[in-house]
């Protein structure tokens, strides 16, 4: 099996941007995640310098390569850092899969 993953810490996040499963919004210091895995690429987010890991809203999204991972998780953390909903983000992400 291939994987992959990417994370991204320190992303100044505004109310309203990110939603986590089984935790809801989420705004402030924020770390995303992202791996790469049998086709489909899950994005995680957690406070910076947290222990525990929340799924975003609208994740895991269909992604055939390790390259469009990568391209999906900078799609979702310059989307927030630009105030764009991260699961707009992932809803255009699927659709181009």
């Amino acid at each position: 099996m291939t994987w992959a993953s990417w994370t991204t810490v320190g992303i100044h996040v505004l109310p309203g941007v990110v939603q986590a499963e089984g935790f809801g919004p989420m705004q402030g210091d924020l770390t995303i995640h992202t791996t790469w895995s049998e086709h489909e690429a899950h994005l995680a987010v957690q406070y910076s310098g947290a222990s525990e890991w929340y799924t975003l809203v609208g994740s895991p999204v269909p992604c055939h390569s390790e390259e469009d991972s990568r391209t999906y998780h900078q799609a979702v953390v310059d989307g927030v850092r630009e105030g764009e909903r991260a699961q707009d983000v992932l809803k255009k992400l699927s659709r181009t899969a």
